[in-house]
């Protein structure tokens, strides 16, 4: 089990997560940050070059889940991470790589009014005894603040919030002890393993009046995606397209009624997998079936219908690559062939197979 105590600098997690290891027995102290300052000092200069952050390292984030899954594997746990998270995606990244090591993960935020946490900063920059003294550390943290205020939506939206202006260190321990518990800061997410080998998966569009198309917001994962998900061992791929749309919107679609639009074969790069992606045509979602999508909260945020244009900053640059295939193949009346989502043959506009 993780206890991801979240927040800014001058917040109370350092201070906070020794007394709760105090009163959580075979619990660990586990502090990712010096996974970010080995690898800094390990990684070719040109992939460091205007980093400031190690959270904006691919890699720190690949290691944070591993590390932990080594830890549990030595101690009982659980692991009590004091660890400042404020970008989303990352929060998906790790909790959802987490999650498909089968590691619950507890989400509590520890939180100030602006005005608490700038002096605290200033004070421990004045302490000449406290390891965040000085004052580029204290520039560092100020200049954080901004960052967490604009964070904070989406932090309290998933966190249990701790206010802690009038709390001692030992009352905030207490009270991430209760939560842990009770189980209220257990995060609901979707345990899907890893798959080990290349894979097949269905996806499926869905378009409103305007021919916007429908994306979903993983828990799991950075980034947006397409209704849809792998194919199981025997299973038709349209059936595992209506499959997913049912599981993960609450719409029933006719098998019969999809319509491939893309062939597509992703490369594997890193530690993903790769595989053949399809991607079928669903239809479209009238106002009163848009009122009766409903998302698993283990696995969906959100939803939301966008242009191309609008998708091509959501969506990471291959599945851009599909989604503008498909939308070609859909205007087109066919199905078009793709690899690594460029159109296979020279003469791609030859390529699509008119229906």
């Amino acid at each position: 089990m993780i206890i991801w105590v979240n927040g800014t600098f001058g917040a109370g997690k350092s201070s906070a997560c020794r007394e709760l290891t105090a009163l959580l027995p075979g619990s660990v102290l586990y502090d990712p940050e010096p996974l970010g300052t080995a690898l800094a000092g390990m990684l070719p200069r040109n992939l460091t070059a205007g980093i400031t952050d190690y959270q904006d390292l691919p890699s720190w984030r690949l290691l944070v889940p591993e590390v932990a899954a080594a830890l549990l594997a030595e101690v009982p746990g659980p692991l009590v991470v004091p660890m400042t998270l404020l970008r989303q995606e990352y929060r998906d990244e790790i909790f959802g790589a987490l999650a498909a090591r089968r590691i619950p993960v507890h989400h509590v935020l520890l939180h100030s009014d602006k005005t608490i946490l700038q002096a605290r900063i200033e004070s421990r920059a004045a302490d000449p005894a406290h390891p965040a003294r000085g004052a580029e550390t204290r520039q560092w943290a100020l200049d954080h603040l901004a960052a967490y205020q604009e964070a904070l939506p989406w932090l309290t939206a998933d966190a249990e919030t701790i206010d802690t202006a009038a709390l001692t260190p030992r009352a905030v321990a207490e009270q991430i002890t209760a939560l842990v518990r009770r189980g209220t800061a257990q995060r609901p997410i979707v345990q899907t393993p890893e798959p080990t080998a290349d894979t097949v998966a269905a996806a499926v569009l869905l378009f409103d009046e305007q021919d916007r198309v429908l994306l979903v917001d993983p828990v799991y994962k950075p980034g947006w995606e397409f209704p849809g998900g792998v194919v199981e061992r025997g299973e038709a791929p349209t059936l595992a397209g209506v499959r997913e749309v049912a599981e993960e919107l609450g719409i029933v679609l006719e098998q019969a009624a999809l319509r491939l639009l893309v062939t597509d074969w992703e490369p594997h790069t890193g530690p993903r997998q790769g595989g053949i992606r399809l991607v079928y045509d669903g239809g479209r979602l009238d106002a009163a079936a848009q009122a009766r999508l409903r998302l698993p909260a283990d696995e969906l945020r959100s939803w939301r219908f966008v242009t191309l244009r609008e998708a091509e900053d959501l969506l990471p640059p291959g599945r851009a690559l599909r989604l503008a295939g498909a939308l070609r193949a859909r205007r087109q009346g066919g199905a078009l062939a793709l690899e690594a989502g460029v159109p296979v043959g020279e003469g791609a506009a030859e390529a699509v197979v008119e229906g």
